[in-house]
């Protein structure tokens, strides 16, 4: 057993990792509940779901456009000074929805403008601190460190909405709100412990942190096909099959649960993502690691589109009672889904960093943050205009073994990131 379960020895040898660590699970449990409410708290001033999509716009933008720019930034300053910086910030977006919220405020626009802001910070925060660990670690460490990261962000994701909603229901938005910026501070605390992280020297850095910087960084993305190729199965499989968008429907026309049926789909992928986390012991050393990331996106796929035909076979059928066996098999589905795309991401995350040089590292993980984030919001939009044409089912199951297909396109034609091997990187 101790081969399979999640390998802590970056924890171990790493006093800064190990810091880093709890200050960022300990902090994005926190800011899922910031998610929760803040979403119910939107929709209690407006009554309308089209506001909560707004809300989401207004977190998307700045994420885009500061994920772009921050990760440049982190590559021209000390990445300590910048991370640590941005989440002063996104601390006093974060005390700013406190403080509104024990005011009663009753104008959306200012919920609207706290989290665009504490998403802007964000954006510019995750490139610098993901370019720092590759410092702080042996590369052979690397995927046991992004396997801990993944099983940090996996329990804020299963307990934070949880908890969030919770607090709303038991007392207020504003406790979910403190509670949030008082765990905030474990992540401050970290950084502000960290050494110095200045810039390596280097020949090609620009002067100054700007838009050409930024287009360096693409400009350097395009020419190396390993790392390119991380990003672009990612976007295959979060394009064509993300489903979070038909789980609304799933407990109200196919499985019955209504509701509760919908957070058990959520909270299904994030299970997935926690047991991966968890026995991701032998994983870390897999040596052939392109190879890894297709299988796992490939199960990912036949997952996603087993999950659709779950929802075929069960039809829309509106049924009193839940679906137990139906519902037995969507989740367990999903719990695979989760699993495979939490590997992905591990691996995928390790090439990055093994494989770039350190000054690109901020501009290629401010693109990755712009991938994670825009892909899955490209994919259920979609989705759920397939879903419209085809029914949800369909739709998934369909986007799933696209999604196969098209990977295994991708990979054909890009046969080093088969053989790319984690001994030798090469970007």
């Amino acid at each position: 057993m101790p081969s399979f379960v999640v390998d802590t020895t970056p924890l171990r040898v790493s006093p800064a990792f190990r810091r880093l660590w709890w200050g960022l699970s300990i902090s994005n449990l926190g800011a899922q509940l910031t998610v929760v409410a803040v979403g119910l708290q939107v929709y209690a001033l407006t009554g309308s779901t089209a506001s909560v999509g707004i809300l989401g716009l207004c977190a998307l933008v700045p994420l885009v456009f500061f994920g772009l720019y921050g990760g440049a930034i982190s590559d021209h300053y000390d990445r300590r000074k910048v991370a640590l910086i941005a989440s002063v910030v996104a601390w006093a977006a974060t005390i700013g929805l406190a403080v509104q919220a024990w005011l009663g405020n009753s104008q959306v626009w200012v919920l609207f403008a706290l989290v665009a802001v504490q998403s802007g910070a964000f954006a510019v925060n995750q490139p610098a601190r993901s370019a720092i660990i590759p410092r702080l670690l042996d590369p052979t460490l690397l995927p046991a460190a992004n396997a801990l990261q993944t099983l940090g962000f996996s329990v804020a994701f299963t307990v934070g909405p949880l908890l969030g909603a919770f607090l709303v229901a038991a007392f207020d938005y504003g406790v979910a709100y403190t509670l949030d910026a008082l765990l905030f501070t474990a992540a401050l605390v970290a950084l502000f412990r960290l050494p110095a992280q200045p810039p390596e020297p280097s020949d090609t850095r620009r002067q100054h942190a700007g838009l050409a910087s930024v287009i360096d960084g693409f400009r350097y993305l395009g020419t190396q096909k390993n790392v390119r190729m991380t990003f672009a199965v990612d976007l295959v499989a979060m394009i064509t099959s993300s489903p979070r968008v038909l789980f609304p429907a799933v407990g109200l026309v196919y499985l019955g649960g209504g509701a509760t049926t919908t957070g058990v789909m959520a909270a299904s992928a994030a299970v997935g993502v926690g047991l991966a986390g968890l026995f991701s012991g032998g994983l870390t050393r897999i040596r052939w690691q392109g190879r890894i990331i297709a299988v796992a996106i490939t199960v990912w796929g036949l997952a996603i589109a087993g999950f659709g035909l779950v929802l075929v076979l069960a039809g829309r059928a509106h049924p009193d009672q839940v679906l137990w066996l139906a519902l037995a098999i969507a989740v367990f589905m999903l719990v695979v889904a989760g699993a495979a795309d939490a590997i992905s991401s591990v691996f995928r995350q390790t090439i990055l960093q093994t494989a770039t040089p350190d000054d690109m590292r901020g501009r290629l993980q401010g693109v990755f943050i712009v991938v994670v984030a825009g892909g899955p919001r490209l994919g259920e939009a979609l989705l759920g205009g397939a879903a419209s044409k085809v029914g949800e089912g369909w739709a998934a199951v369909v986007g799933g073994l696209l999604c196969v297909v098209l990977l295994w396109v991708l990979v054909r034609t890009q046969r080093s990131f088969w053989d790319y091997d984690a001994r030798h990187p090469v970007p």
